[in-house]
């Protein structure tokens, strides 16, 4: 018999089901004011079993970067500055660039790959990739993966 590889997706939050949210919400009332499971899934609106269920298959993704690596791609315009302003962006949200490698510019858009440390303590990665993602020139984002 073949043991089954765990798989990890990352997708954004209006693709995740409400009662994931919710099992979130409770995690978090539960860490920041001190409160029993019973406690923190009434006010978060969900199950005790629903929690149980879920509670160690989701974790916001800002807290499950901190501390590690992310490898991501991103294609953008072949623009002087723009290359700049990501990786300004990066050091903004504390990432410290491992690596980067970019293409050569074809039909004026060059892809980038790039790993980025995030900082433990101040790193928000998920801020991060919203602030790139919507910078005007960068046409396509994916996370390649996240190791520790």
């Amino acid at each position: 018999m073949r043991e089954e590889k765990t798989k990890y997706y990352v997708i954004k939050e209006k693709a995740v089901p409400e009662v994931l949210l919710k099992v979130i919400e409770a995690k978090r009332l539960m860490d920041m004011q001190e409160l029993t499971v019973q406690q923190a899934t009434e006010k978060a609106g969900i199950s005790r079993s629903s929690f149980y269920k879920y509670k160690d298959d989701i974790l916001p993704f800002h807290d499950n970067a901190k501390g590690k690596t992310i490898t991501f791609i991103l294609q953008m315009d072949d623009e002087p500055g723009l290359l700049s302003d990501v990786l300004k962006i990066i050091a903004e949200f504390h990432g410290n660039i491992l690596t980067i490698h970019q293409t050569i510019p074809l039909n004026g858009v060059a892809s980038l790959t790039i790993s980025v440390d995030i900082a433990e303590d101040l790193g928000d990665a998920s801020e991060m990739i919203n602030e790139i993602e919507s910078r005007q020139g960068v046409h396509y984002f994916k996370i390649l993966g996240q190791e520790s």
